[in-house]
C-alpha cells in the first residue's frame, strides 16, 4: 500500500513492495496520546500484531475512496488529512493512509485503521472481554471479571460444569453442587460465546457508523468542490435510497481491466457496459413515453405514430428482458459448473488428508512394530504403499480439477471463491434488473392499452393502414437506439423481444380483425344496387 519494505516480528518476514507503482503520497496519522515511534509504519503494525492474541484475529479496518480527478496532488493530501484526522484520529484510531493514481485516471486512497482503542495512557484496550454468566435465586445475569467482584457480594454465583453422572455434566453454582455433593468436571465456568464487546469497539464495528463515514466523506469532498467552484457532487447513498431506478454497475477490479486492455473480454466489464446501456436506454424511454403521452391528438396519423412508437419502446424493454435473462442463464450455467468442480475438489482435498493421515499413522505403527512380527509388517508395507498409490491419484486429480477451476495451485480457491460469490452477486443483479424492466414493460402496456381506447372513434382501417407504414421505421428506430446503447445488437434477442410483444399486444387477431371488416365492406359495396343512368337520346325536346 506504501510502497515500502516492513519487517514482520511474528514471522520473520521481511515483506518488501518498494517496486510497486502508483504512488502519490503516504502518510501515519496517531491520536496524541499514541507512542511517538508509531510514525514508522513497521513499528506500528508490529505493535498491533504483538498484542493479538488468537490466529484469526483482525488486525486492521481498510476503506479504499475515491477521490476527485477535478483535483491534484496537494487538493487529495489536504482532502484526506482533513477526513482521516476528524472522523478517525479524533475518535482514537491510528491511520495509515496512501495515495494511489496508476495510470492517471483512477485517484483513490487506502486508510488502514487500527481496530483496538487506545486509553489516555497510550496502550490498547480491550476488544471483548469475558462475560461470565453467573445465577441468584434462579435468575442468569452476566457479569465481567471486574463487576462480578461487586456481584458476589450481592449473592451472585459462577456456574461450574459438574457431573450428574458418569456421562451427563451441568452447570450449577458452586453451593448448589456441594450440598448436592457432586464433582466438579472442569475449572472453566459457564460463560457467553463471544464476550462483552468494548463499547467503542461495538460503535465502530456497527452498520450505523459505517453510513456515517461514507455520509462524512460524501461531505467533505462536497464541501471541497463547491469551495473550487466546481458544480459536480457525490452522493453516498444508494440508488434505492435516492429513489433511482438505474441498476448500479459492479466493482471490476485492476485484473478484469486488465483482461480487456490484452484485447480479452471480461464479463464483469461486459456486464457494466450492459448495465450502462440499460439505464441510458430506460431514461431515454421514459423522457420519450412522457412526450408521447403529452403529444397525442385523436387524429389517425398522431394516433398512429404513438401506437408505433409505444410498441417500439415495448420492444426495447422486452429486449433487455432478454439480455437480462441470457446474461442470467449464462452465470448461472457457469456458477453450476464451478460449484461442483469446487465440491468434487473439496472432496478430494478431504481424501487426501484422510489418507495422509492414516498413513501417517500406519507409517508410526510400523517403526514401533518388533521386526520379528513380519506378517504385521507386511500387512503395514502393503497399506502404506496402497495408501501411496491413491494420495498421488488424488493429487492428479486435484491437480486436474485446479486446472479447471483456473487455479495454479490451493493459494488461489480463496480467490475461485471470490469469484463465486462476485458471480452471484451479478446473477442477484441481473435479476433485479430483470424486475424493473418487467415492471416498466406492464406500465408501457397500460398505456398502450388507454391509448388504445382512445381510437374507438377512428376508422380501424385507416389506423391499421397507417400504423403498417409507420412500423418499419419505428422498428428501426428501436433497433438503432439498442446498437446506440449497447455498441451491438443479437439478433435473436431482437426477433424473439418482437414475437414476444406482437403475441401480448395480440396483433393476429388484430389483423384478422381488419381483414373481416373489409371483406365486409366489399360485400356491402356488391349488395348495394346500381342506379341507372337516362340513356343519352341525342336530340333536345
Amino acid at each position: 500500500m506504501s510502497c515500502s519494505a516492513i519487517y514482520n516480528d511474528y514471522d520473520g518476514i521481511q515483506h518488501d513492495y518498494t517496486r510497486k507503482q502508483g504512488l502519490v503520497w503516504q502518510q501515519v496519522f496517531l491520536p496524541e496520546y499514541a507512542p511517538a515511534d508509531w510514525q514508522d509504519r513497521a513499528v506500528l503494525w508490529n505493535a498491533v500484531e504483538e498484542t493479538e492474541k488468537t490466529k484469526d484475529s483482525r488486525l486492521a479496518r481498510e476503506f479504499v475512496v475515491a477521490l476527485p480527478i477535478e483535483f491534484g496532488k496537494d487538493e487529495w493530501q489536504s482532502l484526506i488529512s482533513e477526513f482521516i484526522s476528524e472522523q478517525f484520529v479524533a475518535d482514537g484510531m491510528c491511520a495509515d493512509c496512501a495515495i494511489h493514481d496508476t495510470d492517471g485516471h483512477n485517484p483513490h486512497a487506502h486508510i488502514m485503521l487500527t481496530v483496538r482503542p487506545l486509553d489516555e495512557h497510550g496502550k490498547w484496550q480491550y476488544k471483548t472481554e469475558k462475560e461470565y454468566l453467573c445465577v441468584r435465586d434462579g435468575e442468569e445475569r452476566g457479569f465481567t471479571a471486574s463487576e462480578f467482584k461487586a456481584a458476589q457480594t450481592d449473592g451472585w454465583e459462577k456456574q461450574y460444569p459438574y457431573y450428574i453422572d458418569k456421562k451427563k455434566k451441568e452447570y450449577l453454582p458452586p453451593s448448589e453442587a456441594e450440598a448436592r455433593g457432586l464433582e466438579r468436571a472442569d475449572k472453566h465456568p459457564k460463560s457467553t460465546k463471544f464476550g462483552r464487546q468494548n463499547p467503542i469497539t461495538e460503535r465502530w464495528n456497527s452498520d450505523e457508523q459505517l453510513v456515517e463515514w461514507r455520509k462524512a466523506w460524501a461531505d467533505t469532498v462536497n464541501r471541497a468542490l463547491e469551495h473550487s467552484g466546481i458544480e459536480e457532487r457525490i452522493d453516498h447513498r444508494s440508488h434505492a435510497e435516492r429513489g433511482l431506478d438505474e441498476q448500479p454497475t459492479v466493482h471490476e477490479g485492476v485484473e478484469a481491466r486488465a483482461m480487456e486492455r490484452k484485447g480479452f473480454v471480461s464479463d464483469r466489464c461486459e456486464l457494466n457496459r450492459q448495465i450502462k446501456a440499460d439505464n441510458a436506454l430506460l431514461r431515454e424511454l421514459k423522457s420519450a413515453v412522457r412526450k408521447l403521452m403529452q403529444a397525442v391528438r385523436n387524429t389517425v396519423p398522431a394516433m398512429a405514430r404513438a401506437l408505433e412508437e409505444l410498441r417500439a419502446n415495448m420492444i426495447i424493454f422486452q429486449y433487455s428482458i432478454n439480455r437480462a435473462r441470457s446474461g442470467k442463464r449464462k452465470f448461472s450455467n457457469w456458477l453450476k459448473s464451478a460449484k461442483e468442480l469446487y465440491a468434487d475438489y473439496t472432496e478430494t482435498v478431504k481424501k487426501i488428508k484422510e489418507r495422509t493421515k492414516e498413513k501417517k499413522e500406519l507409517s508410526a505403527e510400523k517403526k514401533a512394530t518388533p521386526i520379528l512380527k513380519i506378517l504385521r509388517h507386511k500387512e503395514l508395507t502393503q497399506r502404506i504403499a496402497q495408501l501411496t498409490e491413491e494420495i498421488e491419484e488424488l493429487r492428479s486429480e486435484k491437480a486436474c480439477l485446479l486446472d479447471d477451476l483456473n487455479c495454479k495451485d490451493d493459494s488461489e480457491i480463496g480467490h475461485f471463491r471470490k469469484d463465486v460469490a462476485d458471480t452471484e452477486q451479478a446473477v442477484k443483479r441481473l435479476s433485479v434488473q430483470e424486475e424493473k424492466y418487467t415492471a416498466e414493460l406492464e406500465k408501457a402496456f397500460g398505456e398502450y392499452t388507454e391509448l388504445k381506447s382512445q381510437t374507438e372513434s377512428l376508422d380501424p382501417v385507416e389506423l391499421f393502414r397507417a400504423r403498417e407504414s409507420l412500423r418499419n421505421e419505428c422498428e428501426e428506430t428501436a433497433e438503432s437506439r439498442i446498437r446506440t446503447a449497447s455498441k451491438g445488437i443479437d439478433f435473436w434477442d431482437i426477433t424473439s423481444a418482437k414475437q414476444t410483444i406482437d403475441e401480448k399486444l395480440d396483433f393476429y387477431s388484430e389483423e384478422q380483425r381488419i381483414k373481416r371488416i373489409l371483406w365486409k365492406r366489399k360485400q356491402n359495396e356488391r349488395e348495394q344496387p346500381q342506379q341507372k343512368k337516362p340513356k343519352d337520346r341525342g336530340y333536345e325536346r
